[in-house]
C-alpha cells in the first residue's frame, strides 16, 4: 500500500495552487489532441471516401470508353487494319477452289494450329489466329511459331478464347465463314497436377466461343478438335466413331467428350454446323514438347534416360502415330465439306449438319519401336528406364477405323511412322541448333 501513495504522491505536486492550474491546462491539451485527431481522421476519411468515388468513375469511364481512348492488347484502328488483311482470301479469280474462305483459327501458335493455318494461307484462304500463349509449355516455341506465320501474312491475336468481348470484336470486324478451334488444355497427365485448366479451356472456353459464334452474322461453320482420348477404355479395336465413349479414363478425355455433347445441343437449339475432329496422336515438326516423341528426342542426345511405360502383363503400349500432314489434309478437307450453319441472330432457322470424324493412320506402333527409330536417326542409344504404366489416364493403345473420314471427307493418310520421324528428327536438330560433332545444343533454347 505504501508504494502505491508514494507513486500517486508523485503523480501531483505538492502545493495546492499548482494542481488545479495544471490540471486544467492538461485537460486543455488532451481535449486538443483529440479534436486535433478527429479533425485529422475526418479529413482523411474524407480524402479516402473521394478517391474511392473517383477510381470508381474512372473505371467505369475505362470500361465504357477503352476501346477510343484507352487501347488494350487489341483493339484499334491499326489492329482492325491488320485482322481484315490477315482475313482476306488471296485465291485469284476464277480458281477451281472457289473464292477462298475466311478462317478464324483458335490455337494458332499451336502445334497443329500452326500447320493448318500455313496450309489454309498457301492456298490462298484467309486466316487470322487467336492463342493465349500460356506456359504449359515453353511459350517461345509458340512464339516462333507465330514469327512463321507472321512472315506468311497470317496474323496472331494474343488473347483468351474466355474473353467474350474479345471474340465479339473480332466477329464485328470480320465475317468469317469458318472457324477452326483447335485451342485447348492438352495432356493426359497434366490434368492429375492442374484440372481447373481443363475445365477452363476445354469447357468454359468452348461454350464461350460458341456463344459468340452463334450470336455471329453470318454465323460461321466450326470445325474442332475432340480426341482420341473419348474413346477411353473401350477395347473394341479399331476405334470407331460408332463405338460408346462413356467410359473416359481421364479428365482430359472426359473434357473432350463434355465438348461433343455441347457442341451438339449448340448445334440442336442454334442450328451451328459442327465437325469434331477426334486426333489420334499427332507428332512431327514443330510439336509439342510434352509429348513422348519429342522428349525422348531431347533426353537421348543430352544423354539422359527415357521411361518407357509398359501395360499389364509386360504388353508393350501401342499408338496410332499420325503425322501433322496427314491431320492437316483432314482439317481441312472437313473445312471444305462442313455444310452452312442455319441460324441468324441466335436463332435457328433448320437443320445444320453435325459430324464426327476420326483422324489416325490405322497403323498403330509400339512405344519401342518408335524408341528404335529414334535411336537409328539420331545414332544415339537410348538409356530405357521400363516400368509399368502408372494409373494416370494413359490407355495402352489407340487404333483408328479411319474409314467414315475416307467415304465423305476423302482423308487417306500418306506417312508412316519411319518417314515421319525423319522430317521431325532434321527439324529438331535444326531448331534447337544441335552440333553432330560435339553432341552439345545451342543454350539459347534449353
Amino acid at each position: 500500500m505504501r508504494v502505491v501513495v508514494e507513486e500517486e504522491e508523485e503523480e501531483y505536486p505538492s502545493t495546492p495552487g499548482k494542481v488545479k492550474v495544471e490540471r486544467s491546462a492538461a485537460m486543455s491539451r488532451q481535449l486538443h489532441r483529440c479534436f486535433a485527431s478527429t479533425g485529422t481522421l475526418f479529413l482523411w476519411a474524407l480524402f479516402l471516401v473521394a478517391t474511392t468515388a473517383t477510381y470508381l468513375s474512372f473505371r467505369s469511364f475505362v470500361d465504357t470508353s477503352s476501346s477510343r481512348y484507352f487501347p488494350a492488347s487489341w483493339g484499334g484502328l491499326h489492329w482492325e487494319r491488320q485482322i481484315r488483311a490477315s482475313a482476306s482470301p488471296r485465291r485469284p479469280p476464277g480458281s477451281a477452289e472457289g473464292a477462298g474462305l475466311s478462317v478464324l483459327v483458335t490455337g494458332a501458335a499451336g502445334f497443329v494450329g500452326a500447320h493448318c493455318s500455313l496450309a489454309l494461307r498457301k492456298r490462298g484462304d484467309g486466316v487470322v489466329g487467336i492463342d493465349n500463349f500460356n506456359s504449359y509449355y515453353d511459350p517461345s516455341l509458340k512464339k516462333a511459331r507465330r514469327a512463321l506465320l507472321g512472315s506468311h501474312g497470317v496474323f496472331v491475336v494474343e488473347g483468351d478464347i474466355n474473353d467474350g468481348r474479345l471474340l465479339t470484336k473480332l466477329f464485328d470486324v470480320v465475317p468469317f465463314t469458318h472457324v477452326l478451334h483447335l485451342a485447348a488444355q492438352a495432356g493426359v497427365r497434366y490434368a492429375m497436377e492442374n484440372p481447373a485448366s481443363y475445365v477452363h479451356s476445354n469447357i468454359a472456353g468452348l461454350v464461350s466461343l460458341l456463344e459468340a459464334c452463334k450470336d455471329a452474322d453470318p454465323q460461321p461453320a466450326i470445325v474442332w478438335a475432340s480426341s482420341s482420348s473419348v474413346y477411353g477404355l473401350n477395347d473394341r479395336v479399331p476405334f470407331s466413331e460408332s463405338h460408346p465413349t462413356d467410359q473416359p479414363a481421364s479428365l482430359y478425355a472426359a473434357t473432350k467428350k463434355a465438348g461433343e455433347e455441347i457442341t451438339h445441343t449448340y448445334n440442336h437449339i442454334y442450328g451451328l454446323s459442327v465437325t469434331g475432329l477426334r486426333f489420334f496422336t499427332v507428332y512431327g515438326p514443330w510439336g509439342r514438347p510434352d509429348m513422348a516423341y519429342f522428349s525422348f528426342t531431347r533426353n537421348i542426345l543430352q544423354g539422359k534416360p527415357i521411361t518407357v511405360y509398359r501395360g499389364r502383363d509386360h504388353v508393350d503400349l501401342a499408338r496410332d502415330f499420325t503425322y501433322v500432314d496427314d491431320i492437316v489434309r483432314g482439317c481441312l478437307a472437313s473445312l471444305d465439306t462442313a455444310g452452312r450453319s442455319t441460324g441468324t441472330g441466335g436463332k435457328k432457322r433448320g437443320p445444320a449438319p453435325y459430324r464426327i470424324f476420326n483422324l489416325g493412320n490405322t497403323s498403330p506402333v509400339t512405344v519401342p519401336t518408335l524408341v528404335a527409330i529414334l535411336e537409328r536417326y539420331l545414332r544415339v542409344n537410348a538409356m530405357k528406364h521400363v516400368v509399368e504404366m502408372p494409373g494416370n489416364g494413359d490407355v495402352p493403345f489407340t487404333h483408328a477405323n479411319i474409314s467414315l473420314a475416307r467415304e465423305q471427307l476423302g482423308y487417306k493418310p500418306a506417312t508412316s511412322l519411319e518417314m515421319g520421324l525423319k522430317k521431325f528428327v532434321r527439324w529438331y536438330l535444326s531448331y534447337y541448333g544441335y552440333n553432330r560433332g560435339t553432341h552439345e545444343f545451342n543454350d539459347h533454347y534449353l
